[in-house]
């Protein structure tokens, strides 16, 4: 799915969620909450600037999810968009949370 400013975007069901975690690159390690996410990606707010740059390899760190792999592929005003990683096992450990953990959670605000 392309729009208008031909950005790709994701086209897996997005679903809200609120876990906390991090996110590791290189040898820095920045708290994040994760905002919404899918089988392919998710799209996190961060705490501090992390300094990534898109196409950068990253590690998720979660307790309900484990570790992921992936790949930055936007940042915009304190969020990043992190595809995972087609190699790793990240589809098979979202799909294990969304199947025995999620809970199906609302924005708070809306823009």
């Amino acid at each position: 799915m392309q729009n208008n400013l031909n950005i790709i975007t994701r086209k897996a069901e997005r679903k809200h969620c609120r876990i906390f975690g991090k996110v590791r690159y290189l040898t820095k390690e920045v708290d994040v909450r994760i905002l919404d996410m899918s089988v392919t990606g998710m799209a996190v707010e961060i705490r501090a600037p992390i300094h990534a740059a898109s196409g950068s390899r990253v590690q998720i760190l979660a307790d309900d999810l484990g570790t992921l792999h992936g790949i930055i592929r936007w940042t915009h005003n304190g969020r990043l968009g992190i595809q995972f990683d087609p190699n790793s096992n990240a589809r098979a450990q979202v799909s294990s949370y969304f199947r025995f953990f999620h809970k199906e959670v609302k924005p708070v605000l809306t823009r």
